[in-house]
């Protein structure tokens, strides 16, 4: 562990020297000539004065080298088809897509709003706007027209580029009604809105404010269009967190800090060579997607694979004959897919040829020690976890295998990574946790190079929101706590942290239960049950109780659910899993009740909605949730709520 020891005090202790090496990964138009700026706290500037283009580093200075060389490769079942285009096509579908943006007004600085479906354009589109040195916001294809009015509203775009329809599950999503009711709502008016036509849908689009991309893509076809040398700290994009109220909170990156972060990523946590392929199975609606499926991968020179469809349909196999039709040497998900994955036919893997797969890459949710022990075992490959935000930009939490392959810790996604200086905090008082205590996940000032930079048009509410004063004063709650500590970034969530260093996530503090006076993460309590061999998937939150203040419920997807068909069955067996925690935690933890369902409320990335599933035990209005998954979830919630009550 000495290695990963050295490199990592080094980047905390001397981050000039350490960034400073690590910025000649990428290329920059002019030098730099101060590596960090933190005369402004909690405001961070890295790489003062140096200018360079996320779209030339992704693609431009790849085509001396690699020109022949696949860059996306996209694949959807959901219509049928795949497409290749090499580095040298990449460079010519961008140029045409950033002149027509250019001939409808985009300009450095404007933003544009990208509402698409998972197909190449999605990625043209954003390395067009950062070759022109526009800003993008992606908005995930299908978005609610009320969460897209809103953004459209923050983000004031001079462009929307979107489609006629995108396709999930089989089921085609019209695209027109939500982007009209989206516009309806807005007060800012977009003055243009470019149409990428999939032919998806029975009738030709011809609202007013349409433009079609194919004619003006045709007009451009030959364009070249020159980089935009940006100077490092100007913004490259907004991502709107998900799961805000209120006006949206748009994540703002920096050009030259995030492409350094990507590039040392690649190799120190990913191990991604030039030549490699890279299939990053997200939406680039998430940050995911943003770093691992565009930009990371083309900056280091892989060929990154793009995704359109769902990890079982066709059927199970699916992803596994991606795998060995593509030789993917890195897959890169979210731990819920793969616990789809688990409940298939163990055949549909075992037909498939894997030998080209080095490491499988899991990041988005706590990784279950049972998910990832089956998943070891089943690939014969190592399985990375590995912990960030849509703030951050990339890992905070990670074996770093590229500098040294530490052991794997079963339910810790690893080691703060280097430029991370990581420290659990007690959440009243502010305090350093010993280890083995709770605390809240907190950074040091400076964030390093690809963090955020502040919220999108508003520095105060970055400042109120993350920002704390550690120490005896202050807790971790707010930037104005206390006037004695250093400045401290808040992820939210709760962790703990073993004498070696690994962090184990519990769960967001806000996702906390206290009952009787005991503050128990949801994280804990899903381990416990999840290690039981009737469960595929669970999910627990706390809820209100007048007697305990909190207790917890938990809802269960099983493993063969019609062996605990009959009603005596399925109660000893919830008997049964409830006694499991308590065998575990004690009785402190044990949930107030165990439901089954067939299916758990998530979002198309995977992720567990368990405000939503808290809400609806509560009685409560779950309220929009655009990005759901399968809204029968919600049913299958409410149904186990009151077959219980009649019980």
């Amino acid at each position: 562990m000495n290695r990963y020891r050295e490199f990592h005090r080094r980047s905390i202790e001397a981050p000039d020297e350490f960034w400073r090496d690590e910025a000649a990964r990428i290329h920059w138009h002019t030098p730099f000539d101060t590596v960090l700026d933190r005369s402004n706290p909690p405001f961070a500037r890295w790489f003062v004065g140096g200018r360079t283009n996320l779209c030339h580093n992704a693609i431009d200075r790849h085509l001396a080298q690699r020109a022949q060389q696949d860059a996306l490769i996209y694949v959807s079942t959901e219509i049928g088809i795949e497409r290749r285009y090499t580095y040298a096509e990449m460079h010519a579908e961008v140029n045409r897509m950033a002149a027509v943006m250019r001939s409808l007004g985009v300009a450095r600085g404007e933003r544009v709003l990208i509402y698409l479906p998972m197909i190449p354009e999605a990625a043209f589109a954003m390395l067009a706007c950062a070759r022109l040195g526009a800003i993008h916001s992606v908005v995930f294809g299908g978005f609610a027209a009320p969460n897209l009015a809103a953004r459209i509203d923050d983000a004031k775009p001079a462009l929307i580029v979107t489609a006629d329809a995108g396709a999930r599950g089989g089921k085609v999503i019209d695209y027109a009604p939500l982007i009209d009711e989206a516009l309806s709502r807005a007060a800012h008016k977009t003055p243009h809105v470019l149409l990428i036509d999939r032919q998806l849908t029975p009738e030709k689009l011809n609202a007013p404010y349409l433009i079609d991309y194919e004619p003006l893509r045709e007009q451009f076809f030959d364009a070249h269009v020159p980089c935009e040398w940006l100077e490092s700290n100007e913004p490259s994009y907004v991502l709107y967190t998900s799961g805000t109220t209120g006006r949206p909170k748009g994540v703002q990156r920096d050009v030259g800090g995030y492409a350094v972060a990507l590039a040392t990523s690649m190799e120190y946590i990913f191990e991604g060579r030039p030549g490699d392929t890279m299939f990053t199975a997200s939406d680039i609606g998430w940050v995911v997607g943003h770093s691992y499926i565009i930009y990371a991968p083309l900056i280091a020179g892989l060929t990154t694979v793009m995704y359109e469809g769902m990890p079982i349909r066709p059927d199970g196999g699916i992803w596994w004959r991606l795998v060995e039709q593509h030789r993917i040497n890195l897959m890169f998900t979210a731990p819920t897919a793969l616990r789809v994955l688990k409940k298939q036919d163990p055949a549909l893997m075992k037909q498939a040829d894997l030998s080209s797969l080095r490491t499988l890459f899991l990041a988005g949710e706590p990784l279950d020690e049972p998910t990832a022990t089956w998943a070891a075992q089943s690939l014969g490959k190592p399985v990375v976890d590995n912990y960030w935000q849509t703030e951050t930009g990339w890992p905070i939490l990670a074996i770093q295998r590229g500098v040294e392959a530490l052991p794997p810790k079963p339910g810790s996604p690893g080691v703060p990574v280097y430029g991370y200086d990581v420290t659990l905090r007690d959440e009243i008082t502010g305090e350093p946790c010993a280890p083995g205590e709770k605390g809240v996940l907190t950074l040091a000032y400076p964030l390093p190079p690809g963090c955020m930079s502040t919220v999108w048009g508003d520095d105060a509410r970055f400042v109120s929101t993350y920002w704390a004063k550690s120490g005896t004063n202050g807790g971790t709650n707010s930037a104005s706590n206390g006037e004695s500590g250093e400045l401290v970034y808040s992820t939210f969530d709760w962790g703990v942290q073993d004498d070696n260093g690994y962090v184990t996530i519990l769960g967001r503090t806000d996702d906390v239960i206290n009952i009787a006076g005991h503050r128990l993460g949801t994280r804990e309590i899903e381990e416990a049950l999840s290690g039981h061999h009737a469960v595929a998937e669970v999910a627990v939150v706390g809820v209100t109780d007048a007697l305990k203040g909190q207790v917890a419920l938990a809802f269960t997807v099983l493993r063969d659910a019609d062996r605990y068909a009959s009603g005596d069955a399925r109660a000893a067996l919830e008997a049964d899993l409830a006694a499991t925690v308590d065998r575990q935690l004690g009785a402190i933890a044990r949930p107030a009740r165990v439901h089954v369902v067939a299916m758990l409320p998530k979002t198309r990335s995977g992720k567990l909605l368990r405000r939503a599933i808290a809400a609806l035990a509560e009685g409560r209005d779950p309220g929009d949730l655009p990005t759901i998954e399968d809204p029968a979830a919600l049913q299958q919630i409410r149904d186990a709520l009151r077959v219980a009550q009649m019980r």
